[in-house]
């Protein structure tokens, strides 16, 4: 079985010299630590640099890691008021390094892995998070036929399709029982919100890990990883940001939990909600409760998956993937808490 860490960089070289006009070697690659589902490598050369994400090795699920719609997706966003990283070249011949890919350009800029921000002053904290919520509301509000993405997701109830996919996912890649889980997706599927008509853009993993801002400002330059990106509801990608922030705070929880947000100069949830609801002209959202389920039991069901790899040998990041799985339980547990807030 070939390695998911390792990179045929000759056969990568010889496929950009056919493929990407301007392309020169000699190519090294470095890869990426973060990331459990997409191997992502920074490539160089002495003329500019890249930036490469490829499926991992390993039998897959059907429809995940997707790289050829995180392709489309940014290539369709060019230009637009969502800051992405330009696309370059899209490689779906598995037989060149044993699985599809794409090369994008390497955007310079600053990563944060914690919403904790620790390295900022409080009022910079502040305005990293208002533009992480400008930009969530610039991202449903893509008009998605100009655009060119209106196929990009079935029509339809959302959270019908994304509950039973996931769940199938889910179910595919259970190493254990966890009756919380079981009983989430019975709740979910029983409580589905009505239609509001609503049928954005949803990136499907907006956290802050996932966006690249410039180094000496609060702008995002790029969002990054739109491999769960489809069209949808945007309360899914809105309930994600919560979500994430009620995790334990460090490396692996990525959340807010027991933070002093006023203090330290961190918006609240309500806080957050209001802005978006006001950037959006949209009146307060009924039930987010719903969408905090949805949240726990999509990121329970993901972990799941990113476990299974591990056991199977296929993971990015095994040792990281193994404590990852470990919060499945959790998540399903925080999700059927969630759902009890619904009036």
């Amino acid at each position: 079985m070939s390695n998911p860490n390792t990179l045929n960089t000759g056969a990568v070289a010889t496929w950009l010299t056919a493929h990407l006009e301007g392309f020169s070697g000699p190519l090294t690659a470095e890869k990426f630590a973060q990331g459990q589902s997409n191997p992502t490598y920074l490539l160089k050369t002495p003329a500019r640099n890249y930036v490469l994400r490829r499926k991992p090795a390993g039998v897959l699920l059907k429809s995940a890691h997707a790289v050829e719609r995180e392709f489309r997706v940014q290539k369709a966003l060019a230009g637009s008021a969502v800051p992405v990283a330009q696309m370059l070249a899209l490689c779906e011949d598995d037989s060149v390094i044993g699985s599809a890919f794409y090369v994008m350009e390497a955007v310079q800029g600053r990563v944060f892995a914690e919403p904790t921000l620790p390295q900022l002053a409080p009022e910079a904290r502040h305005a990293v998070m208002k533009e992480m919520n400008r930009v969530l509301a610039a991202i449903h509000d893509v008009d998605i036929a100009a655009a060119g993405l209106s196929d990009y997701g079935p029509e339809g109830n959302y959270y019908a399709r994304q509950i039973s996919r996931w769940a199938r996912q889910y179910e595919a890649s259970q190493t254990a029982d966890i009756p919380d889980m079981t009983a989430l997706i019975d709740w979910l599927q029983s409580n589905l919100p009505a239609d509001d008509g609503q049928r954005t853009l949803v990136h499907g993993d907006y956290r802050i890990d996932n966006l690249l801002f410039a180094p000496d400002s609060a702008r995002i330059r790029a969002v990054l990883d739109w491999e769960l990106s489809t069209i949808g509801h945007p309360y899914a990608d809105l309930a994600a940001v919560i979500m994430q922030w009620s995790m334990p705070q460090g490396a692996e929880g990525r959340g807010l939990q027991g933070v002093d947000r006023a203090r330290h100069g961190l918006m609240t949830d309500d806080a957050f909600i209001a802005a978006y609801c006001a950037r959006r002209g949209l009146p307060q959202i009924e039930n987010f409760g719903f969408y905090l389920a949805f949240s726990y039991f999509r990121m329970g069901a993901i972990l799941q998956g990113v476990l299974k790899r591990a056991l199977d040998g296929n993971a990015s990041s095994p040792d990281q993937a193994r404590r990852l799985g470990a919060y499945v339980p959790a998540f399903a547990s925080a999700g059927l808490k969630a759902a009890r807030t619904v009036t």
